[in-house]
């Protein structure tokens, strides 16, 4: 019987317990989902890892013999480790892809991961194991023969197999913002492929035990600087890049669920508190006729138990299921990794489990005070609240405010607990909106800053390696550019070492560095710049000075911080040519930019970049970003429209006798809608101040997530405010506007007889 009376009530009732099974559902449905996706990188990247036996780390010299292996090897946390020599090469095509190729000993370390073929073999000096994603965009297979030159050495191969490294799950390209596979690749072969039989090896890939900053600190010690760097895995560009990946969809994944679910439990707590408070007489009968007080709680604790753990349960299977699916696409473009799965967490099962639990206990709270009362005071109607005159009523002024204002005023004063639930409703779906539109300003904002207003070339010549000085001057001279200096450093203040860029500028306004508020940064040519963000993560400030080396040197050099910039997607130093030659270290041009759109080729470059081509790389690097963006988007919609249509159902509920008994007193339903839509208001325009700075917290957290590399700095732009609060005030109005129907409709016999 208790049964069949939930489902009546449910279905007289469908609106809000469709929204609260909408929240639960929505919030299991982004966490799992997003989550699920997120996951799935790590757990498939890892895999990935493990799989190929991942260096911990990578230790560079100019030449790793024996000695240095033994010395290496001494360390007691060293537990593996294998020599290789990484050059770079350029394979015999039209445009004169860079091929990095890798002459390995026993390929046990960084294994390479055999797509299509045989095993890599150390022993066979023939053949050659390419990587899958230059294979494809070059249309090359197995059994094919492929040339490359380095040095004065060019050798052919035959193809052996296509497969993967776990070195280059991001491929860092020279040319253009994200890996263009037509341009880039790399190679495995044996030590036996070199064409000397002395082969001059320079990267030492190691395995060990303990914390890599321990360990860079031995290998500092016991080796006395006699090799070039070391870089540990997580400061490993590919491994680096796909980790801030990871964590800034995780993040994204964490935070807005949280706000979904509370809003679910709030619309759970207003709706239960409601239905019971209407249904005191039936209570009341049930307890006269022998119902047990555990069984009217276990009753209206299964209305919400039942909505929200079905909710859940589909969340948990659908989430999973379909977001991911939607990232993948994009992200395999850029990323590449053997496989793309989605995958499961029990932490997803916890929330669910948290969730369900708490509707038992918002449900539990709403009828435990009425269930503790006698059957006879039950059956009564519910005494009404009674205002007293408050602090604000004692002044003069109260008496010249309209009466719209002061029933309003009071009716909010008696139902504290409804204005505070639509109040925290209206903070949330407002949190929401701020901080979606926030992220979509700022990625727009930081493609405009990065490629406008610091970058104001329109073309950009990468320099071949081996270029000659007359060549560089040449082409400077024909395109009318400057020359410009690109290269990765290590940066290392206290007890912190990161991994940063080097720019230096050669007395050129097509790149001017600038302040956070886009004003230009002047510096000169003896002065030193670090970006803002580095500094922060150094904790240095200008009259500081840092330690650090050019990757691939063993020279460091103590630099002194003259001033600071800011930089979204470059993190680190700034200098003049004169400067870097100061500091006794050689200025090598990497890049020639320029003013004048170039398409044609010149000896010595690599490779032309437009400033368009480098835009749409950008776009398409971010483009999973984008798509996060607009799903966030969307679900913060749709919760606005959702929690401020069911809290006015709610509030419209609540004072139905009151709507009846002004009506009957002469009050047109023009009065009663102005009456309506003025609280309405009031709570939507706290609720909408009160969201502004919750947004722009949650901002400030998504922003902080997205690695080392990105700076931006959490704002709400004008049309940010204006669309958050176009969209929250309309949805307001709008549901006013929905209940102003109900008041024609009123029967005000039945709802002034309800209380009796």
């Amino acid at each position: 019987m208790l049964a069949k009376k939930m489902l009546r009530d449910i279905r007289r009732h469908k609106t809000q317990f469709i929204s609260i099974f909408l929240m639960a559902f929505l919030g299991v449905f982004v966490f799992a989902g997003v989550g699920g996706e997120s996951v799935g990188l790590e757990v498939n990247v890892n895999n990935f890892y493990d799989e190929t036996n991942l260096a911990d780390g990578w230790i560079y010299s100019n030449y790793i013999n024996d000695t240095f292996l033994d010395q290496v090897d001494d360390l007691d946390s060293t537990t593996q480790m294998e020599r290789q020599l990484v050059i770079d090469s350029v394979a015999d095509f039209d445009n004169d892809p860079d091929i990095t190729l890798h002459f390995v000993e026993n390929n046990t370390i960084s294994k390479f991961y055999l797509i299509d073929g045989e095993k890599l073999d150390v022993n066979d000096s023939n053949g050659v194991w390419l990587d899958k994603s230059f294979a494809d965009a070059k249309g090359l297979k197995v059994g094919d023969n492929i040339s490359f030159e380095f040095g004065s050495y060019t050798i052919e191969k035959e193809i052996k197999g296509i497969g993967y490294s776990p070195e280059y799950v991001y491929h860092a390209s020279t040319s253009s913002v994200i890996p263009d596979f037509n341009k880039i690749g790399f190679a495995y072969m044996s030590y036996k492929a070199f064409p000397q039989s002395n082969v001059p090896y320079n990267v030492l890939n190691v395995k060990f035990d303990g914390a890599s900053e321990n360990y860079g600190d031995s290998l500092s010690d016991h080796m006395d600087g006699h090799y070039n760097s070391f870089i540990p895995r997580s400061e490993h560009t590919s491994v680096s890049q796909f980790s801030e990946e990871m964590d800034q969809h995780k993040m994204m994944g964490d935070i807005f669920p949280v706000v979904f679910i509370l809003i679910a439990m709030l619309i759970l707590l207003t709706t239960m508190t409601r239905i019971i408070a209407h249904q005191r007489a039936q209570i009341g009968i049930l307890k006269a006729s022998g119902f047990k007080n555990s069984s009217i709680i276990l009753h209206y604790i299964s209305y919400g138990f039942w909505l929200v753990l079905i909710g859940s349960i589909l969340g948990l299977i659908l989430g999973p299921m379909t977001l991911p699916q939607l990232f993948y696409p994009s992200m395999s473009a850029t990323y590449k990794l053997p496989s793309w799965n989605p995958s499961w967490s029990m932490n997803f099962v916890y929330v669910a489990a948290l969730m369900v639990l708490m509707s038992l206990v918002v449900s539990y709270y709403s009828v435990k005070s009425i269930s503790d009362e006698k059957p006879a005071d039950t059956i009564r109607p519910k005494a009404p609240k009674i205002s007293s005159t408050g602090f604000v009523e004692r002044f003069g002024f109260w008496k010249r405010l309209s009466f719209n204002v002061r029933w309003n005023y009071r009716d909010a004063k008696r139902n504290k607990f409804r204005a505070l639930m639509t109040i925290i409703g209206v903070i949330g779906c407002s949190a929401l909106l701020v901080c979606a539109f926030g992220m979509y300003d700022g990625m727009n904002d930081l493609k405009e800053w990065e490629y406008n207003q610091i970058n104001h070339y329109d073309s950009k010549l990468v320099i071949e390696e081996n270029a000659t000085t007359s060549q560089v001057d040449d082409v400077v001279k024909e395109v009318n550019g400057d020359k410009l200096m690109e290269s990765a450093i290590e940066i290392e203040s206290g007890n912190v070492k990161k991994s940063g860029s080097l720019t230096v500028l050669n007395d050129t306004d097509l790149v001017t560095p600038t302040d956070y508020d886009r004003n230009r940064v002047d510096i000169n040519d003896n002065e030193v710049s670090i970006s803002q963000k580095m500094a922060d993560m150094l904790d240095v400030n200008v009259g500081d000075t840092v330690k650090w080396h050019i990757m691939g040197s063993d020279k460091w050099v103590n630099t002194k911080i003259d001033k600071i910039h800011a930089d979204p997607i470059s993190q680190g130093l700034i200098m003049s040519a004169d400067k870097l030659e100061d500091l006794d270290l050689n200025y090598t041009p990497t890049s020639v930019v320029t003013a004048e759109h170039v398409n044609k080729s010149y000896d010595g470059v690599k490779a032309a970049n437009s400033m368009k081509d480098m835009t749409s790389s950008w776009d398409e690097l971010t483009e999973s970003m984008w798509l996060l963006i607009y799903i966030l988007i969307f679900f913060a919609s749709l919760l606005a429209i959702v929690v401020l249509y069911n809290l006015g159902l709610l509030s419209f509920t609540e004072i139905e006798r009151e709507i009846a008994t002004l009506k009957v007193l002469g009050f047109k339903t023009g009065a009663l809608r102005k009456l309506l839509l003025t609280q309405n208001l009031w709570f939507t325009a706290i609720g909408f101040i009160l969201g502004l700075p919750a947004g722009y917290l949650i901002l400030d957290i998504m922003w902080k997530s997205s690695g080392d590399s990105f700076y931006i700095l959490p704002s709400i732009s004008i049309t940010n405010f204006i669309l958050t609060a176009v969209i929250t005030f309309a949805l307001s109005i709008l549901v006013n506007l929905m209940f102003s129907r109900k008041i024609k409709k009123l029967d005000m016999v039945e709802s002034l007889k309800s209380g009796e």
